[in-house]
């Protein structure tokens, strides 16, 4: 306790004790986390880190929770949360530099505003701009890497550095950034000039997309299985092979197979990570019979001690 409360004496941002996570997921499960901090901003993301690091304690830095699993034990550490407190943006032509917990549909919307293109695709994506980042997010065949031109980040010696493109690495929902320890904290992204409302109705019309598709009624991370699996030389999205399954539907403990869209996982209202986890394997075992097909998961799982594995590394096809 003594070490919560010397964070707590430097004054490091909003911080909270045995805060549940389950207010911090998008899927809405999770135990509680020792310590969740929102910091203000660079300078406070160090300091935490730096004493984390000292004192040995566990820390995981979060945006929005959409792309992640919390144990249901919670986390015996540090949840550092990019967020609301840490979400300024400035524009400058067709330059556009915003911090890493700006929400990605309001951020989209601003640039919209502004007549500025190239964000439309994410209007829809319940994360924060650093998350986006972090998993090369997007839809309609579009990534956010498409348009960065610039990542700052905390590196692992604590001092803030700047990534190029080039350097990000980014691919198929995939970056850099998760094979490493950088925090990223600010971005710069370059648009194009647009018509604003050409924006604006392209944004509605993905918008009404999303909602007649998918379970958005539900608590749920959005999709949970890459897609770009190929069967028998075409491609298969993932949901398509599990409506093939007769999976949809299928539910444990609270947790089911959307029966609006099966490569979601709702929570009914009770779920548990430990429901999700066995719906997760129970289809990754179905698929790989069906198919000879190993399905693998965007969605990232936070162990008690702060792990991070991708979800279907959870578990194991037998």
């Amino acid at each position: 306790m003594d070490k919560i409360n010397n964070l707590i004496n430097k004054k490091v941002g909003d911080i909270y004790l045995k805060e549940p996570l389950s207010k911090h997921s998008s899927w809405r499960i999770g135990g509680p986390a020792d310590v969740l901090i929102e910091p203000y901003n660079i300078k406070q993301i160090i300091e935490i880190v730096q004493y984390a690091d000292l004192m040995k304690i566990p820390t995981v830095v979060i945006g929005n929770g959409t792309n992640l699993l919390f144990c249901d034990e919670g986390l015996r550490g540090i949840i550092i949360k990019l967020g609301n407190n840490f979400s300024r943006y400035t524009i400058n032509g067709k330059r556009v530099c915003a911090e890493a917990g700006i929400w990605t549909p309001k951020f989209a919307k601003i640039l919209s505003d502004n007549g500025l293109s190239g964000l439309e695709h994410a209007i829809g994506i319940p994360g924060t701009l650093g998350g986006l980042i972090f998993m090369n997010g997007g839809s309609s065949g579009k990534c956010i890497g498409d348009i960065v031109k610039k990542v700052w980040a905390v590196d692992k010696n604590y001092d803030l550095i700047y990534l190029s493109q080039k350097e990000c690495d980014f691919s198929y929902r995939k970056s850099v950034f998760q094979d490493s320890d950088y925090i990223i904290c600010k971005i710069e992204l370059e648009c194009e000039l647009g018509e604003k409302e050409r924006i604006k109705s392209e944004m509605r019309t993905i918008l009404n997309n999303r909602k007649n598709k998918f379970p958005l009624n539900y608590p749920n991370c959005g999709s949970v299985f890459l897609s770009n699996p190929v069967v028998n030389d075409t491609f298969a999205p993932p949901g398509k092979l599990i409506e093939e399954a007769g999976l949809k539907g299928y539910q444990i403990g609270g947790a089911q197979i959307s029966e609006k869209h099966a490569n979601f996982i709702v929570n009914l209202g009770n779920a548990t990570a430990k429901d999700v986890i066995s719906i997760v394997q129970y289809i990754r075992k179905v698929v790989y019979q069906r198919y000879g097909l190993c399905l693998e998961s965007e969605v990232k799982y936070v162990g008690e001690l702060g792990s991070l594995r991708s979800l279907h590394e959870i578990g194991k096809v037998e």
